[in-house]
C-alpha cells in the first residue's frame, strides 16, 4: 500500500488525458523532474498495436504545428500509438526551436517505431541522434517523408560521422551522391517550381495510379495546398510510383503577407503558364511534376523498405481534408494495413495553424512554444 501511494503522482504524470481534444498523452518514458521534451498520444480508438514516430524540425513549413495534428488523428481516429518529436535548444529542455538545428530530443523512439514519418529541413544532428535514425534504415523499417524531408539534413561539419546524409552530399560514397533525400526518398532539393507564395498546388491522380490504395476515398483533384510545386527530376529512380502530381494554380485575389494562405485560395481555379520572365520564363505545367510518389529503399548494408514522399504538407496545407487522407491512407498502407474507403481525417480538438515562412530568433524566444502545450 505505501509503495502504491509512492508511486501514484508518478503514474498520474504519465498518462493524462487532454480535455480540449479527448486524447490521452503519455509522458511515462520522459524525466518527471524535466519538461516534456516530446508527446505520444496514446490509441483512442481500436488500438492497432503500432507505434509511429512523427519527426518535426523545419524553419519554414511549421512541422511543428501539423505533425502533432497528425498524430491526433492517427490515435484518435485510427487507433495508433503515435510520439511526435520537436527541434530544441538543449540549453531550454521542452520549448520548441526550429531555428535550432542541432538536436531533435527522442529519436531513441523509433527504436519501438512501425512507421517513421519525417518532416525537418536541414538539420545537423549529433551523430547519437542520427544512428536512432540510420539504425531505422537498416531495419528497412517504412517512412513518409513530408516536403522538405527531401533535403533533411545538411551538415557543415566535413568530417560528421553521417555527413553522407547531407543533401549536397558528393563524397567518396557514391551511393549516397545527394544524400539521404535521394537515396531513400526518390529526390533531393532541385528548386522552386511553381511561384513561392503565388501560386498554389491542386493535386491531380496520376495516370495509373488512380486506384492505388493512396488515393482512396480522395476524388481527382481534390488536394490543394498554399505552398507550391517542387522541381523533381524525372524519370526518377529504380521503382518509384508517381501516385499524384502537382497542377500549379495562379492567385486570383491579391498577394497579403499577413493572410494565411498569401491570397491564395481553393477555389482558385486559373491554371498557371508562366513561371519567370525572360530567358528564365517556363511553363510549371508542361508538364506536371510529382508531388507524392512511393519508392523502394535500401541503405548499404541494410533491409529493403519502403517509403512515400509528399512535397505538399504544409501546416496550412493540412486544413485540406483530402491531403490530410492521402497522409492516413500511407500509413495504413506502408503499415501493411487495409486502407479504409474514406478514412476519418476529421479535425481533433482545435487547430489554428500560421502562415509557412522562416522567422527569426527572437519571434520563437517572444512565442516560447513548448511541447506541452
Amino acid at each position: 500500500m505505501k509503495l502504491f501511494v509512492y508511486l501514484l503522482p508518478f503514474l498520474l504524470l504519465s498518462c493524462q488525458s487532454n480535455p480540449s481534444t479527448n486524447t490521452t498523452i503519455s509522458t511515462e518514458t520522459q524525466h518527471p523532474d524535466q519538461p516534456a521534451q516530446w508527446e505520444t498520444y496514446l490509441p483512442q480508438s481500436a488500438d492497432k498495436g503500432k507505434h509511429i514516430v512523427l519527426v518535426s524540425g523545419d524553419e519554414e513549413y511549421r512541422s511543428e504545428e501539423g505533425l502533432p495534428q497528425l498524430a491526433k488523428i492517427l490515435s484518435h481516429h485510427h487507433g495508433f500509438k503515435c510520439t511526435v518529436l520537436f527541434a530544441q535548444n538543449p540549453e531550454k529542455p521542452g520549448l520548441i526551436d526550429p531555428n535550432y538545428s542541432f538536436n531533435i530530443p527522442g529519436l531513441e523512439q523509433l527504436a519501438t517505431a512501425d512507421l517513421m514519418i519525417l518532416f525537418t529541413r536541414y538539420r545537423e544532428l549529433p551523430a547519437e541522434q542520427m544512428a536512432h535514425i540510420e539504425q531505422y534504415l537498416l531495419a528497412g523499417k517504412p517512412l513518409i517523408g513530408i516536403r522538405t524531408a527531401t533535403h533533411a539534413f545538411h551538415f557543415e561539419d566535413t568530417t560528421h560521422a553521417y555527413r553522407h546524409y547531407d543533401c549536397y552530399y558528393n563524397g567518396e560514397k557514391e551511393t549516397w551522391k545527394s544524400g539521404f533525400g535521394k537515396l531513400v526518398l526518390g529526390e533531393t532539393w532541385v528548386e522552386h517550381h511553381g511561384h513561392h507564395k503565388h501560386q498554389s498546388t491542386r493535386g491531380i491522380i496520376a495516370s495509373g495510379a488512380e486506384s492505388h490504395p493512396i488515393v482512396s476515398g480522395i476524388p481527382n483533384g481534390a488536394i490543394w495546398g498554399p505552398t507550391e510545386v517542387y522541381r523533381i527530376r524525372v524519370p526518377m529512380d529504380g521503382d518509384a510510383q508517381h501516385i499524384v502530381m502537382g497542377q500549379s494554380v495562379d492567385r486570383a485575389g491579391k498577394f497579403d503577407k499577413n493572410d494565411l494562405f498569401y491570397g491564395m485560395r481553393e477555389t482558385d481555379s486559373v491554371v498557371s503558364t508562366i513561371v519567370g520572365e525572360g530567358e528564365n520564363a517556363y511553363n510549371p505545367n508542361d508538364p506536371m511534376q510529382p508531388i507524392a510518389w512511393t519508392k523502394s529503399y535500401q541503405i548499404p548494408g541494410g533491409e529493403t523498405g519502403q517509403s512515400f514522399t509528399a512535397t505538399i504538407g504544409a501546416s496550412t496545407d493540412l486544413l485540406n481534408e483530402a491531403l490530410r487522407r492521402m497522409y492516413i491512407n500511407a500509413c495504413y498502407h506502408l503499415l501493411g494495413l487495409e486502407v479504409p474507403e474514406k478514412a476519418n481525417v476529421a479535425i481533433v480538438g482545435t487547430y489554428q495553424p500560421t502562415a509557412f515562412g522562416f522567422h527569426d530568433d527572437a519571434y520563437w524566444a517572444e512565442k516560447a512554444l513548448r511541447v506541452e502545450e
